[in-house]
């Protein structure tokens, strides 16, 4: 893992090794372990080293082949590199690392983009071509990795961060109120923007070229790999099903423990970490694990489920691991956001200081650690998600309206305008209903059965929820050095998983909850007196390496008790931020319109924490990244 940067002038300027510099020290924490630089003319690319694969000085980046022909800045994991190296070497290539970084670059030497198709792991890089004198960029299938980009004039500048891109002084520091109202919508941003103006998401699953000679300041990448779940023509038997997943599984686990460093695992107290963490252990001596909990003496209903110690110490217990905890307060909260806030660079999926926390606890042991990350998305793990869409009745723009209602998730249209009136003249041409249906762009819009809105759900959460996931979990792991794997995000698993019938995922498609997001009740409490559903096979293979309690239990996700927080020990932060009209959220937000929606929270009428966080969360995005 580590962190990449870059300036390429089209003009043919000579690039500043100082600005290159800059660029690249603003990200140390993603390596602190080295740094390095390559410079020509009008090409520059740096890198920060955090080593985990060769620690020696043979691993040093940016890479070069012989005659410098080929130059590497990479950040990323390609656990088949080994396989790769062996076939490579049959072919004439001629190694002098360890690395999987002089893989990739011999690898790209000899099949150009099509070696995309060939590495099963977690990357992005720039490989500059002194001969064509010309820019290759590419990103792994789920986006596991970031990469941004910019044109600031006839400058490309890229990096794994925004905050090196903000470094170079051509590169305006200016907010994009379209993305703005994309996240306030979906708290996510489901196209390539960020919110800054000009600073766009390099795709996943995508690779692009850019010669010197390009007439065009426009990227133009190209989709190698895309998300797609759909019903299988031959299906197999159940029985066939798991033990496939059974066998797919161990070998994802045992494919990420390649390491030259400590490997250890995030232990939440949950089926999909839980059953990494016990095969892990099978291979890892005195494996390390570790756990956030939450202080509980003033939360109630569902919250009072949040803290999972006891039962991440039971499985540590179990596959005797070297177990470390931590418990989070109301006032961690708090204490963290400015730091986070600089970290994420900007709002994107769920509260997501508590995997800070982790993050933190974890290197302070070692720099991998595994994650179950994946998991729910490829077996259908937030079922009362994907029922509420399901109507044999409705054709593809129906399917789309009704899935498009749930998923405005901060804002509805029926407030969008007024609670946007400060700057409403400049977003109201944007309607992100279209933004939602252009996720299905390129997919297959036919809907004949219940199944058919089931894999159309999983494939949109993968491109879109996924998708906020990850960057939450590279850019909070990095913030502390710390690369996070996972298993379930294996290419062999996942070209089985989408595959998987529904049937063996959820139980019966027509009779499901309906539940309100923003019912005050908690929505799993509300679901789960009727239903027990959700990632069925995957249960029964995890039923073999742990506990059943564990493997039928109430899906629980990682998040900490702040709906009651805000209204009670953590209220005179929110009134602080939220009720102080001038806070530079009220540059674009109707202070009226947000504090009586935030009010309905706190008088216990509405369940608005996701609200209230990416209120919180954007005030300190604002004083990080804005100038006053």
């Amino acid at each position: 893992m580590c962190g990449i940067a870059g300036i390429f002038n089209l003009n043919g300027e000579p690039v500043s090794p100082v600005i290159l510099r800059k660029m690249t020290d603003v990200i140390t924490h993603r390596g602190p372990d080295g740094e390095g630089f390559y410079t020509d003319r009008f090409i520059g690319l740096g890198h920060r080293r955090l080593a985990i694969i060769d620690l020696t000085s043979m691993g040093h980046q940016p890479m070069a082949t012989a005659q410098n022909q080929l130059i590497i800045t990479y950040n990323g994991e390609v656990y088949n590199f080994q396989e790769l190296r062996t076939e490579l070497q049959t072919l004439g290539h001629q190694f002098h690392s360890q690395s999987d970084t002089e893989v990739v670059l011999h690898a790209y030497k000899e099949w150009g983009e099509k070696c995309l198709a060939r590495f099963n792991g977690h990357f992005t890089f720039a490989i500059w071509d002194r001969n064509k004198k010309e820019l290759f960029l590419a990103r792994d299938r789920y986006g596991t990795k970031p990469l941004y980009y910019t044109f600031a004039g006839s400058c490309f500048i890229f990096a794994s961060e925004q905050k090196a891109i903000l470094t170079h002084p051509a590169v305006k520091r200016e907010i994009d109120l379209e993305a703005l109202l994309e996240y306030f919508t979906f708290q996510n941003l489901f196209t390539d923007k960020t919110l800054l103006k000009g600073i766009k998401l390099f795709p996943s699953g995508c690779y692009a070229y850019l010669p010197v000679a390009a007439t065009s300041h426009e990227l133009q990448p190209t989709c190698y790999w895309s998300w797609h779940f759909s019903e299988p023509e031959q299906p197999l038997t159940e029985n066939e099903y798991v033990e496939e997943l059974d066998r797919l599984f161990r070998q994802a686990v045992n494919r990420q423990l390649v390491s030259d460093v400590d490997v250890g695992a995030y232990l939440s107290g949950g089926m999909d970490s839980g059953s990494i963490t016990a095969i892990a252990a099978r291979q890892l001596s005195y494996m390390k694990t570790f756990t956030c909990g939450f202080d509980l003496h003033t939360a109630s209903g569902l919250e009072l489920a949040f803290d999972e110690r006891e039962k991440a110490e039971y499985m540590s217990y179990l596959f005797k691991t070297e177990h470390y905890e931590m418990v989070l307060k109301a006032g961690d909260m708090e204490r963290v956001l400015p730091k986070l806030a600089w970290h994420l660079e900007e709002p994107r999926v769920g509260q997501s200081y508590p995997n800070f926390y982790a993050a933190q606890l974890a290197s302070k042991f070692v720099k991998v650690v595994l994650s179950g990350g994946g998991g729910d998305e490829l077996f259908g793990g937030y079922p009362w998600r994907y029922y509420r869409a399901v109507d044999t009745t409705d054709d593809f723009e129906q399917y789309i309206d009704k899935y498009y209602l749930y998923w405005q998730r901060l804002i509805d249209n029926r407030h969008v305008r007024g609670i946007f009136s400060p700057v409403w003249d400049q977003v109201k041409h944007v309607w992100t209903r279209d933004i939602f249906r252009d996720v299905f762009l390129k997919h297959n819009h036919q809907l004949q059965k219940p199944e058919d809105y089931v894999n159309h759900s999983l494939t949109f959460e993968t491109k879109t929820f996924l998708k906020g996931l990850l960057l939450v979990e590279d850019k909070l792991s990095m913030a502390h050095g710390l690369e996070v794997r996972l298993p379930f995000l294996d290419n062999d698993l996942v070209d089985f998983a989408v595959k998987v019938p529904v049937k063996h995922k959820l139980m019966n498609l027509m009779t499901a909850s309906r539940i309100n997001e923003n019912d005050p009740r908690p929505k799993q409490d509300l679901y789960f007196q009727q239903h027990r559903d959700g990632k069925i096979i995957l249960r029964k293979v995890m039923e073999r390496y742990i506990p059943e309690d564990i493997t039928n239990g109430v899906k629980q996700g990682f998040s900490a008790p702040d709906a009651t927080w805000f209204k009670g020990e953590s209220i005179d932060y929110v009134k602080k931020i939220i009720f102080n009209n001038k806070s530079r959220i009220y540059d674009y937000f109707d202070s009226k319109a947000i504090q009586e929606r935030v009010n309905e929270h706190l008088e216990g009428k509405m369940n608005r924490r996701l609200f209230i966080w990416s209120l919180l969360n954007f005030e300190w995005w604002c004083k990080c990244f804005l100038r006053v």
